[in-house]
């Protein structure tokens, strides 16, 4: 587990703020948090393989050679829309809305082939059972809904935000500070939990905490550059930091 810290030193009129970045294999002091909000896709739930699966047969539909499913994996995140901009191809953007309606028939079908949570999360669930928990992502909320029904946790959250839930998408803070409104909680004591720079980007614009994990679809470097206040490398470990 990383916790970023930060120090504030005196030097003369100066005043310099020092970052430092600590290992720690547990923590002794637990921090209090009225609100975690989760992202979905990398953090709570694996499904790379069927968006790529998807994706790549609404290619075939569309007469377009696949793409491999690493080069999908990347293209995750920033929402539906993005996501089949950059798998078409600059030449082929005029198709999009196209690949959008295509995807959705293929992507509802295939949603829970293989998509799981990813491990430690069913025991993170019930261990925060008693604490207020909501969903913030940039995925449609139809498909979030439908993957949260299937895999029996959609009463486990008192609010789901999705692509449709804000004009803005992450890292842009609306989502998050809509849900921090909804729980009427203060947003020092609210805590954004995700596997991409966005969520800790949002987590930073919005005021709350910010707590990266290592097992999702983010590059390590790419996270830790980001300076969340948290780095969970497992999801178990959520339960020994927050309470």
């Amino acid at each position: 587990m990383l916790i970023l810290s930060r120090h504030t030193a005196v030097a003369g009129c100066k005043s310099v703020t020092l970052y430092k970045i600590q290992r720690l294999t547990y923590t002794l002091i637990m921090i209090p948090v009225d609100l975690i909000i989760f992202d979905l896709d990398g953090t709570l739930i694996d499904s790379k393989k069927d968006i790529a699966t998807a994706v790549n047969l609404t290619l075939t539909d569309m007469g377009m050679a696949t793409l491999n499913e690493q080069v999908i994996y990347g293209y995750v995140g920033e929402g539906v829309r993005r996501l089949l901009k950059q798998s078409v191809g600059i030449e082929n953007h005029s198709r999009c809305t196209e690949a959008l309606k295509i995807f959705r028939q293929h992507y509802l079908e295939h949603l829970l082939d293989t998509t799981r949570f990813h491990p430690g999360i069913d025991g993170v669930l019930a261990h925060f059972s008693h604490k207020p928990k909501a969903i913030v992502t940039n995925k449609p909320t139809d498909y979030t809904m439908a993957i949260l029904e299937g895999l029996a946790v959609v009463d486990q959250f008192e609010m789901v935000i999705g692509s449709e839930g804000t004009q803005e998408l992450k890292p842009h803070p609306a989502m998050i500070l809509k849900a921090v409104e909804g729980f009427k909680v203060d947003r020092s004591k609210a805590v954004m939990v995700g596997d991409s720079v966005l969520d800790v980007q949002a987590a930073q614009a919005a005021g709350t905490k910010s707590c990266a994990v290592g097992y999702g679809m983010g590059v390590r470097s790419q996270l830790e550059a980001s300076r969340p206040n948290f780095f969970c490398e497992y999801a178990k470990e959520l339960t020994t930091l927050f309470q």
